[in-house]
């Protein structure tokens, strides 16, 4: 009995100990950005609000596609070999080469199709033109930080991730306080001091994660067609969903005014009650599922899912039933919007729990083609729907439209899982490097 109780307390004990030490440092910096975000909602006219909202929708999806989940195969591909510096560092150098290549195609689009999403607005092209520059800078730094940041967690550097995060969170707290407190906050200063949070963080896991590696990276054609191996079964699913995650305010801004705009804004703002625990599902699930032994998985896969699903049930009963707590954060411009709370809160909350599968899912390489296929053939199918039967410059159609998307995505992912248990990895092959002379040519 005791060896059994022993055998527990030798399992459980470092993990809580990770999870007490994510929760009371990165909860420290989601509090600060949660507080700064929603300051931003209360204190900015509607009309600057909505600026401050399409931008930081815009750079949601953009952010997503300068990586197109390139990023995320670091983990999985580097598995147990976490000591080998050289090979982590030429993993990374690989990486940084697609970034490259990506930027010069994605961030050309950006500059095109933003002011076309933003022309029912009637800003001046001065306006417009300042914003797409800030998305340009802001999603280059976050590009950067994704790649350097796997470096530490996969060096298991959590203290200075950690610390970065609180930092740059504390600073932008502090900077939109100063700008509220001199008569200066508007959209474009909370931008700015945003873009200075993510300059800090991108430097400084640049500067670490070179340090504790100590080694040159090279980029080599065996390292990216790895990468490239993992990564391309989900690549159509990543693009598309890029722009899906922020279809509500794409919709509204496309179809509505500067009002709807700003409410759809406000209320995306509620989905970062998830935040804190979709990155430590990045930061603790990935690595934890990726070097977990087979035998092991399903019964930890389900006992995830348990936990989330049941969070997720309650968010979404006080949504429903004590919808003046979350209003009261966004404040009395935004009072009457008691069922778009509940319908926000319910889509982010599926939202969130096919994220943590999909999460999952990579790290045990449950990536196939199809997936991506069919959830994009049906949610094509129900949008379509929409926009022919709905009126999408009301709010609440457009959330419902997010909520159906979502629990689409759910659907296909839960089947991708079974899927994965049932057959496995699409493809077992070798993915551990082996250096040649053209390596380091």
């Amino acid at each position: 009995m005791m060896s059994q109780m022993d055998t527990w307390k030798a399992f459980l004990v470092p993990k809580l100990r990770h999870i007490l030490e994510y929760l009371t440092t990165q909860g420290f910096a989601m509090a600060a950005r949660l507080i700064a975000g929603f300051l931003c909602v209360r204190l900015l006219a509607i009309s600057e609000y909505a600026k401050f909202a399409i931008v930081y929708g815009f750079l949601g999806s953009l952010g997503v596609l300068l990586d197109v989940s390139f990023s995320g195969t670091l983990v999985p591909l580097i598995g147990e070999r976490v000591d080998d510096k050289q090979l982590i560092a030429d993993y990374v150098a690989s990486l940084r080469q697609f970034a490259h290549w990506i930027y010069m195609v994605v961030a050309p689009g950006a500059i095109v199709l933003y002011p076309i999403l933003v022309r029912r607005q009637q800003w001046s092209w001065p306006v417009v033109a300042w914003m797409v520059l800030m998305l340009l800078v802001v999603a280059w730094c976050d590009r950067v930080s994704g790649a350097y940041g796997a470096v530490l967690i996969v060096r298991r550097d959590r203290s200075t991730w950690y610390r970065v995060q609180m930092i740059s969170s504390s600073g932008v707290l502090a900077l939109i306080a100063i700008l509220w407190m001199v008569h200066a906050l508007t959209a474009f200063s909370a931008i700015l001091a945003n873009i200075a949070g993510s300059v800090y963080v991108s430097l400084s896991y640049t500067f670490r994660a070179r340090y504790i590696l100590g080694v040159q990276g090279h980029s080599s054609r065996e390292k990216r067609l790895a990468i490239a191996h993992l990564a391309l079964p989900a690549i159509p699913g990543v693009i598309f969903f890029a722009l899906q995650g922020q279809i509500s305010l794409f919709l509204i801004t496309l179809f509505g005014h500067t009002a709807a705009v700003a409410s759809v804004g406000a209320l995306s703002r509620l989905s970062q009650i998830y935040v804190l625990f979709g990155q430590m599902g990045s930061f603790l699930l990935f690595p934890y599922f990726a070097k977990l032994p087979e035998a092991r998985v399903k019964r930890t896969y389900l006992a995830v899912l348990a936990v989330q699903g049941a969070f997720c049930l309650f968010a979404v009963g006080v949504a429903r039933y004590i919808p003046q707590a979350f209003l009261w954060i966004l404040g009395h411009k935004y009072s009457g919007l008691r069922f778009e709370v509940f319908v926000m809160i319910a889509g982010s909350s599926v939202s969130y729990l096919c994220g943590t599968i999909g999460l999952i899912h990579w790290a045990r390489k449950f990536v196939f083609w199809w997936t991506s296929i069919v959830n994009i053939t049906v949610t094509l199918a129900l949008q379509g729907l929409f926009i022919w039967k709905a009126d999408l410059s009301s709010v609440r159609a457009v959330l419902v439209l997010n909520l159906a998307t979502a629990s689409v995505s759910l659907l296909v992912n839960g089947l991708a899982g079974i899927y994965g248990f049932a057959y496995g990895p699409r493809q077992k092959v070798d993915l551990t490097p082996t250096v040649t002379q053209n390596d380091y040519a």
